[in-house]
């Protein structure tokens, strides 16, 4: 059975002359578009997967983490339940049940994902309950792409934040390697709990799901294990509206021909939204995944890209 190391696909580092020119500032992209299962999760999936003992597993996603978890299962030969949001784009829910896991869709106007995860694991005793953020194997997984960004000079790396379970990877990947890199959180200004957290320097979870655009960070709230990790180690927090997620995406796709799902987006966003933070710095933006369904990508960029959205 392939260890972690052998099995993950590095990540794609892009530097684009175009989106730099019109940007005015040293970008380089960190895509996880070209990952195993089409973003970072796979990371985090494959290793909990590989290292827990237990031969089933349930889980919660809205569908990077869910497609992650089950094809890493199907490798490694242990099998997955996944408790996703009848909302998750149908690329998602479509691709989890392609790798051989079983879906259970939740309204979660009427039912939260962790109240039906509960009522999954009563059925269920002998499971491993996987948070997809909140967990030290899911961490240790995401710290691999920190590794991997480590030693190449950045000042500023920039990451979409959800529940917080890449970014608090990033964080003790680069502090492994004793980078000093700033780390800087992006995250949809419609749901901002981690930025009302890091201000406030303690965990404030959203009321409900969050209905942003950037589907894979529709969190109520950072996790227990990353909270410690993200508040110590971020720079800050930065919210990026709706407007400006889909203005990074059609970015990506016009200038850098790179397809990416909204929550990738976001931290592309959040340098739309303060580019005088970032002058004269060599930053390093990540785009956490691609998974995004071909009708909902379609009407994101098919808006012109205007000068105006490049502040």
């Amino acid at each position: 059975m392939h260890k972690l190391k052998d099995i993950v696909r590095p990540t794609t580092l892009i530097v684009s002359s175009k989106l730099n020119e019109v940007i005015g500032l040293d970008l380089t992209i960190a895509s996880e578009t070209f990952q195993h299962t089409g973003s970072f999760k796979f990371r985090a999936a494959y290793n909990l997967a590989l290292n827990v003992p237990n031969e089933e597993i349930l889980t919660a996603s809205s569908g990077n983490f869910g497609q992650a978890l089950a094809y890493a299962c199907r490798l490694v030969g242990k099998r997955c339940t996944v408790v996703m949001p009848d909302t998750s784009a149908q690329v998602k829910i479509n691709a989890v049940r392609g790798f051989g896991a079983t879906v259970d869709l939740i309204d979660t106007k009427t039912v939260g994902r962790n109240e039906r995860v509960a009522e999954l694991a009563a059925q269920m005793p002998h499971a491993y309950h996987a948070s997809a953020y909140d967990d030290q194997f899911v961490i240790d997984g995401n710290s691999t792409l920190g590794y991997e960004l480590a030693g190449r000079e950045f000042d500023v790396v920039i990451v979409p934040v959800g529940g917080g379970g890449l970014i608090s990877g990033i964080i003790n990947g680069l502090n492994h390697n004793k980078d000093n890199a700033a780390v800087y959180g992006a995250e949809p200004l419609l749901g901002n709990d981690a930025t009302r957290s890091f201000r406030a320097g303690r965990l404030i979870p959203n009321e409900i799901e969050p209905m942003t655009i950037a589907d894979g960070a529709r969190t109520i709230s950072l996790g227990n294990l990353n909270w410690p990790i993200i508040s110590k180690g971020v720079k800050d927090m930065l919210e990026v509206p709706d407007e400006t997620i889909a203005a990074a995406l059609r970015m990506y796709y016009d200038l850098a021909n790179l397809k990416c799902e909204p929550t990738g987006a976001v931290s592309l966003g959040a340098v739309l939204e303060n580019k005088e933070l970032f002058e004269g710095k060599k930053i390093c933006v990540v785009v956490s995944g691609g998974n995004v369904d071909a009708e909902v990508y379609a009407k994101l960029i098919i808006k012109p890209l205007l000068n105006t959205e490049v502040r």
